[in-house]
């Protein structure tokens, strides 16, 4: 299998996965134009839809795409109204190019919000980023907090395929937390380095998210420290919702 990121919109990603036959699907299309394009470009043949959530920069593009081809639109139950035909929840699975992908439900973002996991590749919409998480628009922290745990028992080469390119934003908010953080550190200058040379930096991987995802090491103790709150046991989602409103709040110099 073969997979595609797309830059679209101001910042979103669209994923396409496709096989040897040249046979693919894409996931979140925001916009339909660079999704045809890409088609185009790479002898591509669109076999199925992919949403996660129903925003508009994830399913904008669905509509045009019908018109190309006429193929199956998979989602949660909250983007029937951007197109999805077949409704998803946590605990489905689905067979699609043949590959077993299993349906995981990702509050927080969204109530609805659900991702997609065929080992190696996670594709989370707006749930994880590189070094971050999502807003949380409709979902509570604690929910938030349960979804990106969930995600954290996947496996640590699992690909994380998110909806967003946020990454130096991300770790410039990372390292005002953990200024000690080597590993953060450098990240960031080899971040810095790849888009200067406008090279890929997507995907990351689960193994390096919970090295340099604030939102990953709630468990920290230096990070409690840095937010000066010590969580009771079983409320570590405490910290996570603090340190979610301080990303909320930040802003680069």
């Amino acid at each position: 299998m073969n997979l595609i990121s797309i830059s679209a919109l101001t910042d979103n990603y669209i994923w396409i996965l496709y096989n040897d036959h040249q046979e693919c699907l894409v996931i979140d299309p925001g916009e339909a134009i660079p999704v045809l394009q890409t088609l185009s470009t790479n002898k591509l043949r669109l076999t199925s839809i992919l949403l996660t959530h129903h925003h508009d920069d994830h399913v904008c593009g669905v509509p045009m795409l019908l018109q190309y081809f006429p193929v199956s639109v998979y989602g949660p139950q909250e983007t029937i109204k951007q197109g999805a035909n077949i409704i998803l929840k946590e605990g489905d699975n689905i067979t699609l190019l043949d590959i077993n992908f299993d349906i995981l439900s990702f509050p927080g973002h969204t109530l609805g919000h659900i991702g997609y996991y065929s080992d190696p590749w996670l594709f989370c919409g707006d749930t994880i980023f590189s070094a971050g998480c999502g807003k949380i628009f409709e979902g509570t922290p604690k929910q938030m907090y349960e979804s990106c745990q969930k995600i954290n028992k996947l496996s640590p080469n699992t690909l994380i395929c998110s909806g967003h390119e946020y990454t130096l934003v991300n770790l410039a908010f990372a390292a005002s937390l953990l200024p000690d953080n080597n590993v953060i550190n450098s990240y960031q200058l080899d971040m810095q380095q790849l888009i200067i040379q406008k090279k890929q930096i997507q995907p990351s991987t689960l193994y390096l998210e919970r090295l340099i995802n604030p939102f990953f090491l709630c468990h920290d103790l230096n990070l409690q420290k840095a937010i000066n709150f010590y969580p009771k046991l079983g409320e570590t989602w405490k910290v996570f919702s603090i340190v979610r409103q301080k990303r909320d709040q930040f802003k680069l110099n």
